[in-house]
């Protein structure tokens, strides 16, 4: 009898088993049978072009600005902003009132107190020159206001030649003394006076003309038979047919210089010479 019932037991079992098989694999089926369904992969979206910032007006006149002298930043003083020179940090031009450090410097000495040009016709220039010991100097020059940028045009292009000026001082440091600035062999522009015996103003006067090396090329004339020598130290370059260092002539690069920008010489006059003096009157 439990013969029997062990036997039975065991069928059972045995159905079981096949019965779990049977759901596994028909699961199986069913699972491998599923469609496969492909996953929708977004559209690739094109790069953003980059804004390109636009360059406005007032952007560009901003960055042609600042090749251009700046405002000066000390009182009553205001830089030119129309010369051609290329160097224009060591070769600029200022404008200057009354209330300003420049005409402190000049009042009473070049712009004496008849000084009949007004201070608004006049300026201040600021130039590089190379001087007799081949060194690089600052250069001052007051001057009238319509031959400013021709100035600067040339002594750029005279410092740029190496041509050797000894000094540009303003003739206020030898307190407007003519002479002494000249025997000093300064070159100088401004210095207000009268032509002598009238009431004209001369060019030098109204900074109008400039003198180049006057030591070596003085003014000469002869005044009552007795010849006149200016300055007086410059007697031994007087003969002109001589040969000495910084004569100028129509050869030499000042003349050319001056005379291309529509200066005359004062060496080309007939009843005096003056080779020292270029001049350009309105």
């Amino acid at each position: 009898m439990k013969k029997k019932l062990l036997i039975g037991f065991i069928v059972i079992l045995i159905v079981l088993a096949c019965a779990v098989v049977l759901f596994y694999h028909k699961s199986a089926e069913s699972y491998d049978s599923e469609p496969e369904v492909e996953e929708e992969m977004p559209a690739t979206e094109e790069p953003a072009e980059e804004d390109t910032p636009e360059v406005t007006s007032e952007a560009a006149t901003s960055v042609e600005s600042d090749n251009q002298p700046q405002e000066s930043t000390q009182p009553g003083e205001t830089k030119m902003t129309t010369t051609n020179v290329k160097d224009t940090e060591n070769f600029y031009g200022i404008e200057f009132t009354e209330d300003s450090e420049i005409f402190a410097r000049i009042k009473g000495k070049s712009y004496k107190d008849d000084c009949t040009i007004p201070v608004s016709d006049l300026r201040y220039l600021h130039v590089l020159h190379v001087g007799f010991d081949g060194q690089t100097h600052e250069g001052e020059i007051i001057c009238n206001k319509s031959i400013a940028e021709d100035l600067l045009e040339i002594f750029e292009a005279l410092y740029e030649a190496q041509y050797p000026i000894e000094k540009i001082k303003l003739v206020d440091e030898y307190n407007a003394e003519d002479e002494a600035s000249m025997a000093d062999n300064n070159s100088s522009c401004f210095n207000f006076r009268f032509i002598s015996h009238t009431t004209k103003v001369s060019n030098h006067g109204a900074g109008l003309a400039i003198d180049i090396n006057p030591l070596y090329n003085p003014y000469v004339k002869t005044v009552d038979g007795a010849l006149s020598i200016e300055p007086a130290n410059g007697a031994p370059y007087v003969d002109r047919s001589a040969d000495f260092p910084y004569k100028i002539d129509e050869t030499d690069l000042a003349y050319q210089l001056f005379t291309a920008h529509g200066f005359t010489w004062g060496g080309a006059w007939t009843s005096s010479k003056d080779y020292q003096h270029f001049e350009k009157a309105d």
